[in-house]
């Protein structure tokens, strides 16, 4: 390749990316990160003049609807939720159940995450990986304190994990959260590690709304095995990916994949789409009626 064509700075974020906002010579910025730096980022490149494509993150849901396929949904919510410690911005947050099977479900849920298991990265018997860094290792815990004092119930995890004989790594245990309501910080904001909460719906309708109440709108999945219940999500959830029967986790390299709200600014990564964000279109129109017709061409 070459040199140019591809450059990697490693640092710390504000450090390198300021100097690549400002700097004259970089026409776009691509940002991937919360939203607070996220909006910061698109109002400088406003100023500037510059394309910007923002991803900040979101607070996924899965829909697990009375008729769904039980298991298949628990595999999902599983990888979902816990894969990667959690720490992806299309990780599943909240579970949303039906209340016909919301504590069959949950049982099965907390049964589940109980027998993963914690540990290097690595290691084949590992399930659930090392937190990033120590600060974000705190913000995951500080979410325990949150959720409790607004109500919920700690069912499974919510401690920093210990590892043997790993002496160097930060983990957190798989946890689920119990008795949320829509409304708690745990509902609503992005905690970024293995935690979910799991949240009672009372039909497809209030699942939809709860699962769109959100600042983000990144990815949302659905359990039925109703079609018009699928068709019906698919039109009204606001997100920019919809899984049906799958988690929220998937294969998006070959699809557009970008989310609606405080999750990003309608342009889309991924896929064909996403040479309309990273190419200028140029508009050309050549006049053969004259002496452009004529011209000699050596």
């Amino acid at each position: 390749m070459p040199g140019g064509m591809l450059n990697l700075v490693i640092g710390q974020g504000a450090t390198p990316g300021a100097a690549l906002v400002e700097h004259p010579d970089v026409d776009l910025i691509s940002f991937t990160g919360s939203n607070a730096v996220g909006t910061q980022v698109g109002v400088r490149c406003a100023k500037l003049g510059k394309q910007v494509s923002l991803e900040m993150g979101g607070k996924n849901a899965i829909i697990v609807m009375a008729d769904a396929d039980l298991d298949l949904a628990l595999e999902s919510v599983l990888w979902s939720a816990f894969g990667t410690s959690g720490q992806r911005c299309t990780a599943v947050s909240r579970v949303i159940v039906e209340e016909p099977v919301r504590e069959r479900f949950t049982e099965m849920l907390f049964q589940a995450a109980g027998g993963l298991s914690v540990g290097p990265g690595g290691e084949s018997s590992t399930d659930v990986d090392p937190i990033i860094n120590a600060g974000r290792l705190a913000k995951i815990a500080s979410y325990m304190d949150i959720g409790g004092d607004e109500g919920a119930t700690i069912a499974c995890g919510g401690a920093v994990e210990t590892v043997p004989d790993a002496e160097h790594g930060y983990w957190f245990q798989p946890t689920i959260l119990t008795g949320v309501t829509p409304e708690m910080r745990v509902a609503r904001e992005e905690i970024f590690g293995p935690v979910t909460a799991v949240i009672a719906a009372a039909d497809l309708d209030d699942a939809i709304q709860i699962a769109n109440d959100v600042p983000y709108g990144l990815s949302t999945s659905i359990f039925t095995s109703d079609v018009n219940k699928a068709f019906r999500a698919m039109q009204r959830l606001t997100t920019g990916l919809v899984y049906i029967n799958a988690g929220t986790i998937g294969a998006e390299i070959k699809l557009p994949f970008g989310g609606t709200k405080g999750t990003g600014n309608d342009h889309r990564e991924a896929g064909t789409v996403a040479l309309d964000t990273y190419m200028e279109w140029k508009t050309i129109y050549a006049d053969y009626s004259g002496t452009l017709q004529r011209a000699q061409i050596d």
